[in-house]
């Protein structure tokens, strides 16, 4: 498992990223560009996903709860039945893909 909690990821180009199961607890990832990544399982409890660009990154599975999605593009980025999100979060109007 990767360990990027609490890490600094703030404006990170981290396209087609593999981050599967990936530990990513109260990171900042603020202006990131994680367009294409895989996130699967990723656990992003908390994190800071201000202005990031998740355009077509697969989250499912993952655990967003708590996690700032304001002004974040998540256009074509897929989820399942198993993603956790925030409470009041609707994907569908987010532009997201369930699969």
């Amino acid at each position: 498992m990767k360990n990027y909690a609490n890490a600094d990821l703030s404006s990170a180009d981290l396209r087609f990223a593999d981050l599967r199961s990936a530990d990513l607890i109260g990171a900042d990832l603020s202006s990131a560009n994680l367009r294409y990544a895989n996130l699967y399982r990723a656990d992003l409890y908390g994190a800071n996903l201000y202005y990031t660009d998740l355009r077509c990154a697969d989250l499912s599975g993952a655990n967003l709860r708590s996690a700032d999605l304001s002004s974040a593009d998540l256009t074509g980025a897929k989820y399942s039945e198993a993603t956790v999100f925030p409470d009041d979060f609707e994907p569908v109007n987010a532009g997201m893909i369930k699969i």
